[in-house]
């Protein structure tokens, strides 16, 4: 794997059990104080929060790196439409080219831009999607557009958006490292945070169904990433993902755990080559130059930023998120009424 390819990886000490060096540990007292008093200048009203008026669900958290928060916004915004909702998706959209600019994002657009998570839910749903690193922005925008209720991707830590509803999403491999602050631990805010939170969803990945219960702790709702099928970047017919089994493939994933998905593509019985990039990874023809004409799957993240040089038996790789019923039913609960 060339220097180009080799995504960045958390400390070893995140994960491992090992001691984090002093340095880390110091850095990390600082990082502890900065967040201690952002959160308290909101709590005591020092900083104003915003609310756009329409109901705020957020999705997010506490962890640095990817948990599987986008297929539970695809999720939720295909349920929230079911429950007679117009939502809309407010996102940062991390990697994009003009960062500063806010744009709507539709089906179609150029991924440098939109950025690949906001595209991917776009593409996706059909829903409104508004990219702002101003996330009160961004929900207005959404609001002034006739959605009446705005799930924000990736918002824990905006404070300044105030919300309704808060879902962390937390990785059920990695949970939560050795439970310190950064960059002595992964978390990004003190684990007594998640109290805050209304709901917990556990993302299991790709895992049998009678493994959920056996993994879900008190509180935590389980959620499983569905995988059943391959379907060709230029266009045709979805194939079974058991087609692949038996044989070799080149796997990508440019997502914060790419092991997460070579691990489901293991699970189906596919032999993968793995080709790990960075999260957000920009890619371009050169990138699969692997040397050999194997079909190649990859994530619909990564999907998205190809199609325009896609070659034949490329296949994106969709994942769909399934939790219990009686998490929509919870959820819904707790939802404002509609005016």
């Amino acid at each position: 794997m060339s220097q180009a390819r080799r995504p960045a990886r958390p400390p070893a000490w995140w994960y491992d059990g090992s001691q984090p060096p002093w340095h880390a540990r110091l850095v990390s007292g600082v990082y502890a104080a900065v967040v201690a008093l952002r959160r308290s200048a909101y709590r005591r009203g020092w900083r104003k929060r915003v609310h756009p008026g329409v109901p705020v669900l957020v999705v997010g958290n506490l962890v640095a790196g990817g948990s599987g928060k986008t297929p539970l916004v695809i999720a939720l915004v295909e349920r929230l439409r079911e429950a007679g909702w117009t939502p809309g998706v407010a996102s940062r959209g991390h990697g994009r080219e003009d960062a500063g600019i806010a744009r709507w994002v539709a089906p179609g657009d150029d991924p440098a831009l939109a950025g690949d998570e906001p595209l991917l839910i776009a593409t996706r749903t059909g829903a409104r999607v508004r990219v702002d690193r101003d996330r009160v922005a961004a929900a207005c925008a959404l609001r002034d557009a006739g959605c009446d209720i705005v799930v924000c991707d990736d918002g824990l830590q905006h404070y300044r958006l105030a919300r309704d509803i808060e879902i962390e999403v937390l990785d059920a491999r990695r949970r939560y490292g050795n439970g310190l602050l950064m960059p002595a631990g992964p978390l990004r805010e003190p684990l007594e945070r998640a109290a805050d939170c209304a709901f917990r969803v556990l993302n299991l990945g790709a895992v049998a169904e009678d493994a959920l219960a056996a993994q879900a702790g008190l509180g935590e709702w389980p959620m499983r990433l569905e995988v059943q099928v391959a379907m060709p970047l230029q266009g045709g017919r979805a194939q079974p993902l058991a087609a692949f089994a038996g044989q070799r493939v080149h796997a990508v994933a440019g997502i914060g755990d790419p092991e997460r998905f070579f691990a489901t593509l293991r699970d189906a019985g596919i032999a993968v080559v793995p080709h790990a990039f960075h999260d957000h990874h920009a890619y371009g023809p050169g990138d699969f130059a692997f040397g050999s004409p194997l079909p190649v799957l990859m994530t619909e993240k990564d999907a998205v930023k190809c199609r325009g040089f896609a070659q034949p038996g490329w296949h994106a790789v969709p994942a769909d998120a399934r939790l219990p019923e009686a998490f929509w039913v919870a959820l819904c609960a707790n939802l404002p009424r509609r005016a």
